[in-house]
């Protein structure tokens, strides 16, 4: 008897997913990501870069049978992911899986919003298929994961997995809502493996693009999915085939456990780690030593402030060092460990560190330029050895009347180590959602995604999109 194809096997599985088949903390975990995710693409409305967003999908014209957030805008399903999935990724505020370093919610949740309300599911087909998802992303993510090198083979070689990863979740999610059945979702899978795209360099040096790549994920799953209902097919070993997934992005380097282990019995949307603040996930632990040594100095009694870190976050927090001390905008700055040390001493909004210690202006202010001048990050062999199970820092401040202040982080707030209380996501998403929405159209949309299991997909697309009060 022939074995199955990897493409196969997850395509079985997610076939037969169903929300009785989910634990409670899986279910739970799924509404508190959808809240999450939510709150985050509210904050990010006024953005130019969702300006810009928007008006590319509106010109791609079609139906409009899918609601955008925070906007009265419909547009084609695979359209409005688009807008959706790049408001959720902008803010960098978005969930992480770990060790993958993988951003889950940020593609599946925009695709299934729209499928889900183009089909009219109900908010328990809606979960099911948002689990299976977070399955996807998160066991391909993991396949790549280095456990010697003790990091991603997509980040190494310059990929962003999220968006990579995130296509293939998206088109299981969506072929699993359109009805298809087993045969068809792993076409989907198959020709979305043809699909997945996203260079991380903007991470290092700059530019707007990877505000795109998960609403992109979004939309090329959901084509994949489109696609394969079409009557398109992909190849069967999509995966592990000589030219498969892994050969051309991970030069043939994959460890298939992870996307066959407990597949079914473990649900990774569990293991999702919250961003507290709204910076590049590798420098949260920092930030959380920064907020614990804070009330402990005078800010101008400050000399220096040495940041221990896993060394291979410096590419991405702290190189080149003249251009981390004095990020070129305030989006630049969130990829800063100086700037976000800096944030995190001045700073004070949401939990600690908020989008508003973030701005073109912060980063042009003479009080954060210089404490971030006084930043001074190396890489350190104990925080080395949790990297990327954790985003772990060591701060020293040494200051200029003699004192010396330690502070040593090893399991960053928000994940399972050090998790947000419901109280502290609430915090979150209130403060997100008010930049654009009315405090009760934001508790009637809070409540909404808490309790998704008892409404339709289309009750909380009224919710996120106009329906709801917005402010102007």
């Amino acid at each position: 008897m022939t074995a199955k194809t990897i493409v196969r096997e997850l395509a079985e599985f997610s076939a037969g997913v169903r929300f009785a088949d989910l634990p409670a903390e899986a279910v739970q975990a799924v509404e508190g990501h959808v809240l999450d995710t939510l709150g985050v693409c509210l904050a990010a409305r006024p953005l130019d870069t969702s300006a810009m967003a928007l008006r590319l999908a509106r010109g791609w014209g079609g139906s409009q049978d899918c609601s955008v957030i925070g906007s009265s805008d419909r547009l084609p399903p695979a359209s409005a992911a688009f807008v959706n999935g790049v408001l959720a990724h902008s803010l960098d505020f978005d969930d992480t899986h770990l060790p993958s370093v993988l951003h889950p919610s940020a593609s599946v949740v925009p695709a299934a919003l729209a499928v889900g309300e183009e089909v009219g599911c109900s908010g328990q087909e809606l979960i099911a298929a948002l689990a299976v998802g977070y399955e996807i992303v998160n066991r391909t993510g993991m396949a790549a994961y280095d456990r010697e090198l003790g990091n991603s083979i997509f980040f190494e070689r310059g990929w962003h997995a999220t968006s990579i990863c995130g296509t293939l979740a998206c088109a299981t999610l969506a072929a699993k809502l359109y009805g298809l059945d087993a045969e068809k979702i792993s076409h989907a899978l198959g020709i979305a493996v043809s699909m997945g795209a996203g260079v991380i360099e903007g991470n290092r040096t700059g530019g707007s693009v990877k505000r795109l790549h998960c609403g992109w994920a979004a939309h090329a799953g959901i084509i994949a999915a489109q696609a394969a209902r079409a009557g398109f097919t992909g190849p069967a070993e999509a995966f592990e085939g000589l030219y498969g997934f892994y050969k051309a992005f991970c030069g043939g380097v994959f460890h298939i456990e992870e996307l066959r282990e407990g597949l079914g019995s473990r649900w990774s949307v569990t293991d999702l780690f919250y961003k507290p603040y709204p910076a590049n996930h590798f420098s949260h632990g920092a930030i959380d030593a920064a907020l614990r040594l804070r009330s402990s100095v005078e800010l101008n009694d400050i000399a220096e402030i040495e940041v221990g870190l896993s060394t291979s976050t410096l590419r991405t927090l702290a190189q080149p060092a003249a251009a981390k001390a004095r990020p070129q905008s305030g989006y630049h700055a969130q990829f800063s460990a100086p700037f976000v040390v800096a944030a995190a001493l001045l700073g004070g909004g949401g939990l600690g560190v908020w989008l508003n210690d973030f701005t073109d202006e912060h980063v042009r202010d003479p009080r954060y330029l210089d404490l971030a001048a006084k930043v001074r990050c190396v890489g350190d062999a104990e925080c080395d050895a949790i990297f990327p199970r954790q985003f772990p820092a060591i701060m020293t401040i040494r200051t200029d009347s003699g004192k010396v202040l330690k502070a040593k982080v090893m399991a960053n707030r928000g994940g399972p180590g050090n998790p947000l209380s419901a109280e502290e996501l609430k915090i979150k998403f209130n403060a997100n959602a008010a930049i654009v929405m009315d405090q009760a159209a934001a508790d009637r949309l809070a409540d909404g995604a808490m309790n998704l299991h008892a409404l339709e997909a289309r009750d909380l697309a009224a919710l996120v999109r106009g329906d709801a009060p917005v402010k102007a």
